[in-house]
């Protein structure tokens, strides 16, 4: 690794890597080197399904346990490391070598919530797919794909059941909104006293105008007066204040991925994944930790995807070397290179230096 990345102050934290939990290091937010302005939205471009092809992906069960004289052996842990880079604030960088279709770790959301229109038809908790045919559990107004979810779920649900988030619901709807129902969900978390508040502040932030807070406003008295309503108490609600909600909304807004499922087995990703595009359906939204570190590429040498629920896969589309460093894609790179400045400039803040937008493709 070039010498001028430099290794931060590691914080410990929980991870979870093929089904099973290691612990690995991330990095503390730093305002006075991260200003790399992004969001991840998760999106299955056309161009990176034209490079999936080109890997001839081998049939592999995700989840499987490799053996050593018929005895399960430990899995190694996530093959990277988070670091500052030259330009582009924190990054991911692979600590050895990365074969093409290798799957480099996964990562469970920390906050998920589907959007209103799923809201029938997917897993409250892990946005999985619930058809008519298939056995699911309703609690109260919510749905969900089995026990499991359900009782992970008590960490806000049993909060969030007290109050009418009706009004709520249509304010969002209204207005094309998306990310007041995931602060409204971590709002939730804090009050029964399962994540603290400022659990996200690691994260990258937005930079939000003084309009854009201004219009924030309506939602931040929407969702206190909901509470407020449900009887929860000042107490509890201490740190809901508007400067607590424009803080988490901005980095929820430029850290949240949308979540497109693929669905099927693994060997049947590619042309499910390729559906999925032509439908361009998204079930919901969700913010992770360590897929939020990833910096942009208009050609990247991994991806994200989602097979049948909000768990989150990082794949390598090509071979990647010790020390270097792993991009995804934030947009559709099939865009002319114009049209991807623009996006990337207005939406994510930052002006893409890439080879590919360096060459003018």
């Amino acid at each position: 690794m070039n010498e001028s990345v430099q290794l931060l102050t590691p914080r410990l934290a929980q991870y979870d890597f093929i089904g099973h939990n290691f612990v690995i290091l991330f990095i503390p937010f730093l305002p006075q080197v991260c200003y790399f302005w992004k969001m991840c939205l998760g999106r299955y471009s056309r161009c990176l399904i034209s490079r999936l092809q080109s890997l001839h992906l081998q049939k592999r069960q995700l989840c499987s346990t490799a053996t050593h004289n018929g005895k399960p052996s430990q899995p190694s842990p996530p093959p990277i490391q988070v670091a500052l880079t030259e330009s582009a604030g924190r990054g991911v960088f692979a600590t050895r070598r990365i074969r093409a279709s290798d799957l480099i770790h996964t990562a469970k959301p920390i906050i998920t919530h589907p959007t209103l229109s799923t809201l029938n038809s997917v897993c409250y908790f892990c946005l999985r797919k619930i058809t008519s045919s298939s056995q699911h559990f309703q609690h109260h107004n919510a749905r969900f794909c089995g026990e499991v979810c359900k009782d992970n779920a008590k960490a806000f649900y049993d909060v969030e059941r007290r109050a009418d988030w009706s009004a709520f619901n249509d304010y969002c709807r209204s207005q094309g909104l998306k990310y007041p129902l995931l602060v409204k969900r971590l709002a939730c978390m804090i009050i029964s006293g399962a994540e603290s508040a400022d659990s996200i502040y690691i994260l990258q932030p937005a930079s939000l105008s003084p309009e854009m807070i201004l219009e924030m406003e309506e939602g931040f008295v929407m969702l206190r007066s909901a509470f407020k309503k449900a009887g929860i108490d000042d107490e509890q609600m201490k740190f809901l204040n508007k400067q607590w909600y424009t803080n988490v909304l901005a980095r929820i807004r430029i850290n949240a991925f949308r979540i497109e499922l693929a669905g099927g087995l693994y060997e049947d990703l590619l042309s499910s994944a390729a559906a999925s595009i032509e439908s361009e359906i998204a079930v919901g939204n969700a913010i992770y930790m360590l897929p939020s570190f990833y910096n942009h590429d208009c050609d990247p040498n991994a991806h994200i995807m989602w097979i049948d629920n909000a768990d989150a896969r990082l794949m390598a589309l090509r071979d990647v070397e010790e020390g270097e460093e792993l991009r995804i894609c934030y947009i559709d790179a099939s865009m002319a290179r114009d049209a991807r400045q623009a996006l990337l400039s207005q939406g994510f803040g930052f002006q893409c230096n890439c080879l590919w937008c360096s060459s003018g493709d």
